[in-house]
């Protein structure tokens, strides 16, 4: 079976095995992971919703080759019961494959889709990281789309970049100086001392701030924010959500100017507020950091690498994309990462490991295989 699976990675085929052989019982970081169909999830960059127990994954579509990258198909979900065994629910966002001028065209960017649910309107609300086609990554938006159904079809709305004219909750009067003439460049340095004394913030203020890897984390009384990686990736945000959650209401955090992270992943533990995210080196690991805070507004503190033991100063070769609140369990959380694998993006694996807490501070470990049984000694 290894033999095959290398041949099919060769050959840029999704990995599939007998569907009659198909019962997971237990998590395998890094390894293939058949749905009930015996073909590995294809859901990279996920998120995570629970509703009337089915969990539903959502991801980024990935094929094979060097295309990969750019989204040729759009978002994939998965349901489950028990975590372990996904169906295929087919493809819940289209990219649009008939009008090449579309935001959402085929070939365009599309990253880290999340998915909640809107009491008020009953709509399904996805948000995403968007590049427009044949841009790179200058667009730097936040795109959103609504359904009537958890699975979709999920309708496209807009897209664009957050807070335009807005200064964050916890701005200083030295983030606002613009010289004579509304001169945003004032106080440019190099490197992350140009996050760090405001540039970004000022330059991008008529436009909207950049948003790039994303979150987003729903409070217990239906607010919502959407927690993205901005100014040039050298600095975190966190916007609230309209009533609807698709527009932003104007209030807005800036977290660790300066300080390079992305792949954000937030969830709250006895009334406090945990973020774990990573830093900026491409499609390569590195390590993870972690952050709690009182407030989703903050003040947010740092607590370093959660990592412990082997590869951990590489977060076990993953980097973050959501953080899944295992239900009926008590403190029960999953750290969901992927292991990209930028030539054969269909290939990414997923490394799901138990999320455990020593003082106040987060801790992964390394697990070759667990299940949820895990929890029960909490």
């Amino acid at each position: 079976m290894k033999k095959l699976f290398a041949m099919m990675i060769l050959c840029g085929i999704a990995f599939s095995i007998s569907a009659q052989s198909v019962n997971n019982t237990k998590f395998q970081p890094g390894q293939i992971w058949p749905d009930t169909n015996g073909v590995h999830i294809n859901a990279h960059g996920g998120g995570i919703l629970f509703e009337n127990g089915t969990y539903y994954w959502f991801g980024e579509h990935k094929i094979a080759g060097g295309t990969g990258n750019w989204a040729q198909v759009g978002v994939h979900c998965y349901s489950s019961q028990d975590l372990y065994n996904w169906k295929d629910e087919g493809i819940s966002f289209h990219v649009d494959t008939l009008d090449a001028s579309s935001n959402v065209a085929k070939g365009c960017i599309l990253e880290r889709p999340k998915v909640i649910f809107n009491k008020k309107t009953g709509k399904y609300v996805m948000w995403f990281h968007l590049e427009l086609k044949g841009q790179g990554y200058s667009a730097a938006r936040a795109g959103v789309a609504i359904a009537n159904k958890v699975t979709g079809p999920y309708t496209y709305l807009r897209s664009y970049r957050p807070n335009p004219n807005k200064w964050p909750v916890n701005v200083t009067v030295k983030d606002t100086i613009v010289a004579a003439g509304g001169d945003f460049t004032l106080l440019k340095l190099p490197g992350e001392q140009t996050a760090i004394a405001g540039y970004y913030l000022r330059r991008d203020y008529p436009i909207g701030q950049m948003a790039r890897d994303m979150t987003i984390y729903q409070e217990d009384d239906n607010k919502a924010y959407l927690i993205y990686a901005s100014e040039e990736n050298y600095t975190l945000n966190i916007s609230e959500l309209s009533d609807d959650y698709t527009y932003f209401t104007g209030i807005w955090y800036r977290l660790f100017p300066g300080g390079h992270n992305e792949a954000p992943a937030m969830f709250k533990v006895s009334g406090k507020y945990y973020l774990i995210t990573s830093g900026c080196t491409g499609w390569a690991p590195n390590s993870a950091r972690s952050a709690v805070a009182p407030s989703i507004l903050g003040p947010w503190k740092e607590l370093g690498n959660p990592c412990i033991g082997e590869d951990s100063a590489l977060t076990f070769h993953s980097q973050s994309t959501f953080v899944l609140k295992v239900q009926g369990k008590k403190n029960a959380f999953i750290f969901m990462a992927d292991r990209w694998q930028p030539q054969n993006p269909i290939d990414g694996r997923y490394i799901w490991l138990p999320v455990e807490f020593n003082e106040g501070k987060i801790i992964l470990r390394w697990r070759d295989e667990w299940n949820l049984n895990l929890f029960n000694k909490n």
